[in-house]
């Protein structure tokens, strides 16, 4: 049913006929703004502020008024659409509770049906539940049983001392387990622990680290000992192949088409030892007990410990600090009873840690090992300089150097540089050599003042090994005899024993020190030796302890095999050194020894002239004026040579050839002196011709005895003996001339009167005696002689030149 109630239509108002133009503009714009939804806000300001805020109110009104009968209108559109869905709806409620009906029967239905399937669906999801909650356990249990397990891994290891393993595990709990740990109180527990047992394996590492620290010092040691002595092998083994080579040589050079050598260099077995040593194929190192293990297991630990740097610098600083302990040099101990151990500790410690540097994985470096390197050669150079200058003692000296050298071959092998080394040895050479200088003079001195004077005897075949082939003195290729009487005196060999040590020895501080010229240096110093040690020894000995003929005959044969010992010695300091005998040999070198040579033959020749000098007092018994010449010669000579005869027989078996000459020759000059210096005395006043040809049947049989010793001497040695007797040789002949005035001539002064003075020609001329008269010269009445006018002639010469 419709309602058709009918409601006032509202107009809109309007100002009337008295409205202005203005109000209703205004009112359109108010009308337009409200249908637009505007801001109304001016409109209100501009009603107050024209002081008409109820035209304003006026206006809304109206506008309300305007829209009521719209709404109405809209609402007549629409009430029949309304009333048509109410029809609707009371259709569907009658629907819907056929529906609900329905609905209600389908359900109860379903329950019915259903309820089973909900039973088993209960069932299913409690059965769900608890098997959810079993693998939520089970894989809880899992958990701890793994961290359990890794626990308990981790406990054995610690007790097998496999730290590193130990490490792992808790590093692994830590990573993958400790943060889904299901337990807290495990969880609590694991934090609790995991930190103490790196604690524990940290200390455990330390401690084995400490242990190592301190065996490897006494390891050191030992492995320095033993590349020294691998040096020391290697040393001894070239100079066995150097001596073979040097053999070699010298029989090449003798036979060069007959000679055939090669040499070989056989390896040895601790070459080979030394090689797996330096090689570091195994850590541990082999025999010497050289292990690593614990250092570098203490590095790893560390490592895993997140601490490898603090490990290094620790390392270093502590090996460092045991560097420095080992440079102490206890002032209880003489340094030449602890220098081997000094030095061995030093070899061992840049050993070891040539092995970190090269299989330490970083654990050094190469910088590091350098700075060590430098303390330690500085050190060792300052403590070498200290013992050196203390030292006075040639031996120690040497002892200490062939261990330096030694140990600067052995690290030169690990490249280190030992240059400074050298340097210190190089630069106390001189005070070496001057102490052993100092000790060979000692050692000479002593051998020299026991000499007997008294030829050697040598009983046994090694005697004369010993003592004769030893030293190349003998003169044959031929084994004597034994027993063998040797022509030298004990000295002779006592004294070459002494200068072949002195070589040996300087020749052993000269090598292995880098010097290029050690030989120069060595011969510098043998000569030194020789000729101002040995020399003075025995001009001394000679000064002071000659005192007869057989004695100083002794001397001089022992100085004759000097000779050839020099030889020796400058030869065996060339092969020590390295040099061929083809460049030693050259160049002509003095004899070291002349000054005790010349004073032997000179001590001998003098004796021997004071024997002839009491021979030649029986010319006081010569008749310088007798009417014939004496036949046979005069007492003197013929004692002289029977005296010079026995000499010459006792002194052939004991002086060389050339010595025997030399000291022959001498007292020829001194007899052929002494007869000058007769005819020049107050012992002859006046002599005649045969007075001079007795001089001349004496000097022939000096003359005669000088060629009879050609089976000694050679035939030209023997001319040499006769002129010895030149000077008297030739006054007789020019005595005995009958051109006298020849004298005069230069030429024939030269080749036949050049050993004479004519300051002797005029004296000894002046007491010649003319036979034809009881004058001298010329006399009254007589006839003057050809000859003795030539002779005043050149006397007159003679003294117009002086």
């Amino acid at each position: 049913m419709q309602s058709t109630k009918s409601r006032r239509r509202i107009s809109p108002a309007d100002g009337g006929e008295n409205s202005s133009g203005a109000d209703k503009q205004d009112q359109l714009l108010l009308s337009s703004a409200i249908c637009n939804g505007e801001d109304l806000s001016p409109f209100v300001r501009k009603a107050f502020a024209a002081g008409k805020p109820d035209f304003l109110l006026h206006n809304l009104k109206a506008f309300t008024r305007s829209k009521e009968s719209e709404i109405e209108e809209v609402c007549k559109a629409h009430y029949q659409d309304f009333i048509l869905a109410v029809d609707d709806l009371r259709s569907l409620l009658s629907d819907v509770d056929d529906l609900k009906s329905s609905l209600s029967l389908s359900n109860a239905h379903l329950q019915s049906v259903a309820q089973p399937l909900l039973s088993s669906l209960d069932a299913f999801i409690e059965a769900r539940n608890i098997n959810n909650n079993l693998l939520m356990c089970l894989g809880s249990v899992k958990i701890c049983v793994e961290i359990v397990e890794l626990c308990a891994r981790s406990n054995a290891h610690i007790e097998n001392d496999q730290l590193y393993l130990a490490l792992r595990c808790v590093d692994q709990i830590e990573r993958n387990l400790l943060k889904i740990a299901p337990s807290s109180t495990l969880k609590r527990m694991l934090e609790k622990h995991i930190p103490a047992v790196r604690v524990y394996v940290e200390k455990k590492a330390n401690k084995e680290f400490g242990d190592w620290l301190v065996e490897i010092r006494a390891v050191s040691r030992n492995l320095g000992q033993f590349a020294i002595g691998q040096a020391s092998s290697a040393r001894q083994r070239e100079e066995e192949l150097r001596m073979k080579q040097r053999q070699a040589e010298e029989q090449s050079r003798l036979s060069v088409r007959d000679c055939v050598y090669a040499l070989e260099e056989e390896d040895d077995g601790l070459d080979l030892e030394l090689k797996r040593e330096n090689g570091g194929g195994n850590v541990n190192g082999g025999s010497l007990g050289f292990d690593l293990t614990p250092l570098y297991r203490a590095f790893h630990i560390h490592q895993s410990l997140g601490a490898e740097d603090r490990f290094k610098h620790y390392y270093f600083e502590t090996r460092k600090l045991q560097l420095t302990s080992d440079f102490q040099v206890s002032s209880m101990t003489p340094f030449l009873e602890s220098h081997q151990t000094f030095f061995a500790q030093i070899a061992g410690f840049f050993i070891v840690e040539d092995r970190v540097l090269r299989t330490g994985g970083g654990l050094i470096t190469k910088w590091e090992v350098e700075n060590l390197w430098e303390l330690a050669i500085s050190k060792m150079c300052s403590v070498l300089e200290d013992q050196f200058s203390r030292m006075q003692t040639a031996n120690h000296l040497l002892l200490i150097k062939d261990y330096v050298s030694l140990l600067g071959v052995s690290l030169r092998r690990f490249g280190y540089p030992v240059d400074a080394l050298l340097d210190v040895l190089s630069k106390h050479r001189d005070k070496y050599h001057e102490l052993l200088l100092s000790d060979c003079r000692k050692q000479i001195t002593d051998a020299v003042n026991a000499d007997k004077f008294e030829q050697m005897l040598m009983k046994k075949e090694y005697e004369y090994s010993m003592n004769v082939l030893a030293f190349q003195l003998q003169t044959s290729d031929i084994t004597p005899a034994f027993p063998y009487v040797a022509p030298f005196s004990t000295t002779v060999p006592d004294c070459c024993r002494i200068v072949r040590s002195f070589i040996e020895d300087s020749v052993s501080f000269m090598s292995y020190g880098g010097q290029l010229d050690s030989y120069d240096v060595v011969k510098k110093y043998l000569d030194r030796l020789l000729s101002e040690v040995l020399d003075e020894a025995l001009v001394k000995l000679i000064k002071t302890s000659v005192f007869g003929v057989s004695q100083a005959m002794q001397v001089a044969a022992n100085m004759a095999v000097f000779e050839r010992a020099c030889d020796f010695f400058f030869k065996h300091a060339a092969q020590l050194s390295g040099i061929p005998l083809r460049m030693a040999d050259r160049g002509k070198r003095l004899f070291p020894l002349k000054k005790s040579r010349d004073a032997a033959e000179e001590m001998l020749a003098g004796m021997i002239k004071v024997k002839i000098d009491g021979f030649m007092s029986l010319m006081e018994n010569v008749n310088w004026l007798g009417d014939e010449p004496l036949q046979g010669g005069n007492e003197y000579v013929n004692e002289v040579i029977i005296f010079l005869e026995t000499l010459v027989s006792t002194a052939q078996q004991i002086l060389p050839p050339q010595v025997l000459k030399r000291v022959l020759q001498d007292v020829m000059s001194h007899i052929s002196g002494k007869i000058i210096g007769a005819l020049m005395g107050d012992l002859v006043k006046r002599f005649n011709v045969n007075a001079i040809t007795g001089l001349d049947i004496d000097i022939q049989l000096l003359e005669s005895f000088a060629e009879s010793q050609g089976s000694i001497l050679s035939e030209a040695e023997a001319n040499e003996l006769k002129l010895g007797l030149a000077e008297s040789r030739q006054l007789v002949n020019l005595l005995l001339s009958n051109n006298p005035e020849n004298f005069l001539n230069p030429v024939i002064r030269e080749k036949t009167y050049n050993a004479l003075d004519y300051r002797k020609v005029v004296t000894i001329s002046e007491k010649l005696r003319d036979p034809s008269d009881r004058s001298f010269f010329a006399t009254r009445g007589a006839k003057p002689n050809p000859k003795r006018k030539s002779l005043d002639a050149l006397i007159k010469r003679l003294r117009e030149v002086s």
